[in-house]
């Protein structure tokens, strides 16, 4: 079981993006992809990245410059309780027959992301 999904919110609690003058610590946006072989999770609206596509065949695809959520490394973010809003570590437990994530500070349950 992953202690970060797709759909959690979670914060960035080290690394810097200096290029932009904006560091990401402490920014806050739900993970819209987990890499786990490589240990990497795209989060929203941290380290934006610009893709150059060319346009595709018979106008298939427009070309242009595309900005798009680079990847960071899954040790560099926490997961945000909901009920206060601070980032805390989570742990795996067995509960009712069934494994939960839980939160180590509140003792919560982690809830489950929509993936609306």
């Amino acid at each position: 079981m992953q202690r970060i999904r797709k759909g959690d919110l979670v914060q960035v609690i080290t690394g810097g993006d200096w290029e932009k003058g904006d560091p990401p610590r402490r920014k806050q946006g739900r993970v819209l992809a987990v890499d786990a072989l490589r240990g990497r999770v795209r989060v929203e609206g941290v380290r934006m990245q610009k893709r150059h596509l060319k346009p595709g065949r018979k106008g298939a695809r427009q070309g242009g410059v595309l900005e798009q959520e680079g990847f960071v490394d899954i040790s560099n973010v926490m997961l945000v309780d909901p009920k206060d809003g601070k980032p805390s570590r989570v742990r795996i437990e067995e509960r009712d027959g069934a494994r939960v994530r839980v939160f180590v500070r509140s003792g919560n349950v982690v809830p489950t992301p929509s993936h609306g």
